[in-house]
């Protein structure tokens, strides 16, 4: 209901479906999405709907934040009754689903062998490097200029975040 008064040319259906084939396709795939929270008219039906999506899916990632209204959109005019802290309340409920979904991934890639391309000396410790695994993940290894650009190959050996891992280069 919320996609076609976004005006969006898809069911929630046909997106499933897409999801249900690549997943078949390439099991290891994961996926990120966005999530607008309070359109106009959304019920707590609705934002349920939107809460059985994410669960069923298992996104690695979203973006997840509050509509915000457009002068000169359809969307503008559409009456709007839901109270604004209801709209807080759903989308920290959509983003500790989210949250936790992405830790059970992080988790699931401990002791894994991973591809890593190395995007440079981490700004959080200047000891380490930082990379992103194919599953963008942020992967850190010990500091080897070096690598810079370069793909390696690396074990997973601790997460600290839901997603950022701590390596070692095999």
């Amino acid at each position: 209901r919320i996609l076609m008064s976004m005006k969006r040319n898809h069911t929630v259906l046909q997106y499933k479906s897409i999801i249900r084939k690549l997943k078949a396709a390439s099991p290891n795939i994961t996926f990120t999405s966005d999530f607008i929270i309070g359109f106009p008219g959304e019920t707590e039906k609705d934002f349920e709907a939107t809460v059985k999506l994410m669960e069923d899916v298992g996104f690695d990632y979203s973006f997840s934040f509050l509509y915000s209204p457009r002068p000169g959109t359809p969307a503008a005019f559409i009456e709007d009754g839901t109270p604004h802290q209801t709209k807080l309340d759903r989308l920290s409920r959509l983003q500790a689903i989210n949250t936790a979904q992405g830790e059970v991934i992080s988790r699931s890639m401990l002791g894994t062998s991973q591809r890593v391309l190395i995007e440079g000396v981490s700004r959080k410790n200047p000891d380490e490097m930082v990379g992103k695994t194919d599953n963008n993940r942020i992967v850190t290894i010990a500091k080897n200029e070096a690598l810079t650009g370069h793909f390696v190959n690396v074990k997973i050996t601790s997460t600290d975040n839901p997603r950022r891992l701590q390596s070692e280069l095999i």
